[in-house]
């Protein structure tokens, strides 16, 4: 699989709350959220690497210029109106195959990241059409919630809260299909990711489900501490 990193977003709530740097660059375990997700993705075994980057974001370009991270990368300039769009962007310049795609602010123990990778492979291999990664943790302010059947395959996405919880977590396969259904639902005026995924399962694409015990996205200041907090303690480096 190739790897994908989406960072192409404002971060403005972060920067509302006076954080000063863009959002990639925010530093979690001492790391900046891009590079850490970049050496976690060419650990996982990623063939290639792109990441997507809001075109003002000028420090992190400088950040990432020349540096290597275990398998080609690419880094790329992109100023686009939501999160498929970026997506839809990025696909056009992947070399042929399946895609892992996180956003930049997805936040997991380095345990469920391969857990995750391991599944997406295997869902993928097996014939679904884009995997969602998918958790019962609810810790934000607006979730999208994933209703699933027994079997785990994804029936929807919407605001309505579901039993037992299930919201997306900012992770997603995506097979060859699914790549051109992205440039496909961008022509028809699709919007986010989220919208790209209920349509795809609504025009009758098998999206999997796979499920991590927790997932946080960077959002907020509070976000970060609790994030740091959580990846230093014995439960997550387990």
């Amino acid at each position: 699989m190739h790897g994908l990193i989406l960072a192409g977003g404002e971060g403005s709530r972060l920067a509302s709350e006076g954080v000063g740097v863009p959002k990639p660059l925010v530093r979690l375990g001492g790391e900046p959220l891009v590079v850490r997700l970049l050496d976690t993705l060419a650990e996982l075994g990623c063939e290639t690497l792109t990441c997507m980057v809001r075109s003002d974001f000028t420090e992190v370009f400088r950040l990432l210029d020349g540096r290597e991270f275990g398998a080609p990368l690419a880094v790329r300039s992109c100023r686009t109106p939501s999160s498929l769009h970026t997506l839809a962007e990025a696909l056009e310049t992947i070399t042929a195959g399946p895609v892992f795609c996180t956003m930049v602010d997805t936040v997991m123990p380095p345990g469920d990241w391969r857990d995750v990778y391991r599944s997406t492979d295997v869902a993928l291999a097996a014939g679904a059409d884009a995997v969602l990664v998918v958790t019962p943790f609810v810790d934000d302010e607006s979730p999208v919630y994933v209703h699933r059947d027994g079997a785990g395959r994804v029936l929807g996405l919407g605001d309505d809260p579901v039993e037992p919880p299930c919201v997306t977590g900012g992770a997603y396969g995506f097979s060859p299909a699914a790549r051109r259904a992205a440039a496909e639902a961008v022509g028809r005026g699709v919007q986010r990711m989220r919208g790209f995924l209920s349509w795809l399962v609504e025009r009758g694409g098998r999206v999997a489900g796979v499920t991590v015990p927790r997932i946080i996205d960077i959002d907020h200041e509070a976000d970060l501490r609790l994030a740091n907090a959580w990846l230093g303690s014995p439960q997550a480096k387990a």
